[in-house]
């Protein structure tokens, strides 16, 4: 009876790291680009606004069974991330350590929402322009930060900036009412003093 459970609790085992493997594969997009198959996505899923992380690819020659990864693409290869139609960001390509084939852009996701990754260079003789979109069935979109805050809720960035705005503006308007007082208050007593000058 103790062999059955051991085997069972062994089988629920390899079953459960199965589906955690596949959920991570999930998260992101396989494509066919020539004779290599791309795999795109975040270098740590989920990915969560505010929070290090990169824009990566893993790279691997078909032609060979089973296929191999291709080295040494830090050097002709660049990323681009782009969010919410704003200027691409892009810097330096590297390759990821003790994992053949895999190349990241290191970034810092500001904004929640969805990404676009485009990859271009060279990959050994062929030329690559290809771009990748966060959303279902592809590579996950950025979580907020709220996701993973614990006990309460922290406001995120955007937010205290617009409270910092609406500080900001209420000075501003509290400062054009303290020079028109003490304009008034200046006035008023040399308007008076120069009309009694007048009448004398």
């Amino acid at each position: 009876m103790t062999r059955m459970l051991t085997a069972l609790a062994a089988l629920a085992l390899i079953v459960a790291s199965q589906l955690a493997l596949a959920t991570t594969a999930d998260a992101h997009e396989r494509r066919t680009v020539g004779p290599y198959q791309f795999v795109v996505g975040w270098l740590n899923e989920p990915a969560f606004q505010g929070f290090a992380n990169g824009a990566s690819v893993r790279i691997t020659d078909t032609r060979v069974n089973p296929a191999k990864a291709v080295e040494g693409l830090e050097k002709t290869l660049a990323i681009e991330v782009r969010s919410g139609g704003l200027p691409p960001y892009t810097g330096t390509v590297r390759a990821v350590f003790g994992q053949p084939g895999l190349y990241s852009l290191d970034v810092v996701p500001t904004a929640g929402g969805a990404y676009l990754f485009t990859i271009k260079g060279r990959v050994e003789t062929l030329d690559v322009n290809e771009t990748f979109e966060s959303g279902p069935g592809r590579f996950n979109d950025v979580e907020p930060q709220s996701a993973l805050q614990y006990p309460a809720k922290a406001p995120v960035a955007a937010e205290l900036a617009g409270r910092l705005d609406a500080i900001e503006s209420g000075i501003r308007t509290v400062q054009v009412i303290a020079i028109v007082a003490l304009l008034l208050a200046v006035a008023v007593p040399v308007g008076t003093l120069l009309m009694a000058r007048k009448r004398s």
